[in-house]
């Protein structure tokens, strides 16, 4: 076993535990009970981990991850074939419907 991600944010963690789950790596969560430790624990030692149980797995996990993250940060907008810029967080124009092929 060995911890591939942690967060102070309990979603993001469950995120990417199923992102892993869902591409066949077999893994566990952590510390997801911990927060009322806070205080009297170190705070980033509370945080929720995700653990892949298989060593050999860690390589296509750590990858995974990585493009998530990356596309999560990616706030550019660009521009549709339409004409019309959109906001980065999206992925498909709110006036024809087109999807960013840029992604």
């Amino acid at each position: 076993m060995k911890k591939i991600y942690s967060s102070d944010n309990i979603i993001m963690a469950g995120h990417i535990h199923s992102l892993l789950e869902a591409n066949g790596i077999n893994c566990h969560l952590r510390n997801m009970n911990l927060s009322g430790g806070i205080g009297e624990l170190p705070i980033n030692e509370c945080w929720p981990e995700v653990w892949v149980n298989d060593e050999a797995d860690y390589s296509l996990a750590e990858e995974i991850i990585t493009a998530i993250l990356n596309k999560t940060d990616n706030n550019t907008s660009w521009k549709c074939s339409c004409g019309e810029t959109v906001e980065g967080q999206f992925d498909t124009c709110w006036s024809c419907g087109n999807t960013n092929t840029g992604l």
